[in-house]
């Protein structure tokens, strides 16, 4: 515990303090320093609380999930009254994406202040998002629900959130090219296969068919990405047939 505590309190030539650099980033002065430095602890290190509970973000991420979606969901239900259930989820979803929600935790960069026992380059792309739900979480035990809140506006709704570009704005060309091929009764389906070829990593290819010709082709490290991959070359040569906005 104490060695952690000189970890996060030491000062280096770059940072400063944790204590300095987390109330650069959160706009105030933290009640509870120890809240934040829950935020940012990892399961690698073991930590327990004094009633024997493991201690990490993860917890903290899902309450700032939570939190998040909420004031966002409350921002579009004032700032949209004609839209629907539908139209309300997908525009919230446009805004929680993991990728925006990775490139906010990037631009803050976060990942600094992480403590763990695994080299942090091992970490994958979604930790930097995990981390911004984390401090978001931290911040509403810490300060409660109008910080949290005003935090969100100013480091999300404010800079990112305008509704005329985001209703343009694709989240996922697979789930829109199935809409339009359940809607218009096209008959589709994604062959997939291992393809490593000369890569060291393992990658999988492929072939996207519509109505039993094959429209587009990609290969990725996951089948996933392969498939949005190919998704997404499927959409940009039938753009002109897909009408996004119906």
């Amino acid at each position: 515990m104490s060695v952690i505590r000189n970890i996060w309190n030491s000062r280096s030539k770059k940072n400063g303090n944790f204590f300095s650099e987390i109330q650069k980033i959160i706009g105030f002065k933290p009640k509870s320093i120890e809240i934040y430095q829950r935020a940012f602890t990892h399961k690698s290190l073991h930590k327990k609380d004094k009633e024997g509970h493991t201690v990490s973000y993860e917890r903290l991420e899902f309450l700032g999930d939570a939190m998040l979606s909420a004031v966002i969901a409350a921002h579009l239900f004032k700032e949209v009254p004609h839209g629907d259930e539908g139209y309300l989820t997908k525009m919230r979803a446009k805004i929680v994406s993991r990728k925006h929600l990775n490139q906010l935790g990037e631009d803050l960069n976060l990942v600094q202040f992480v403590k763990t026992t695994i080299a942090t380059p091992q970490f994958g792309a979604n930790i930097h998002g995990n981390l911004f739900e984390a401090i978001i979480g931290a911040i509403y035990l810490d300060k409660g629900y109008t910080t949290c809140e005003k935090f969100i506006y100013k480091k999300v709704i404010h800079p990112y959130v305008n509704i005329d570009l985001l209703e343009g704005r694709v989240i996922s060309y697979k789930s829109l090219l199935i809409e339009w091929c359940q809607k218009n009764k096209k008959k589709f389906h994604y062959e997939i296969y291992e393809d490593t070829g000369k890569d060291e990593q393992r990658h999988f290819a492929v072939k996207l068919h519509l109505n039993g010709k094959v429209i587009a082709k990609a290969r990725a490290t996951s089948k996933k990405k392969a498939e949005e991959k190919a998704s997404k070359r499927a959409y940009f040569a039938n753009q002109d047939k897909i009408d996004t906005r119906e």
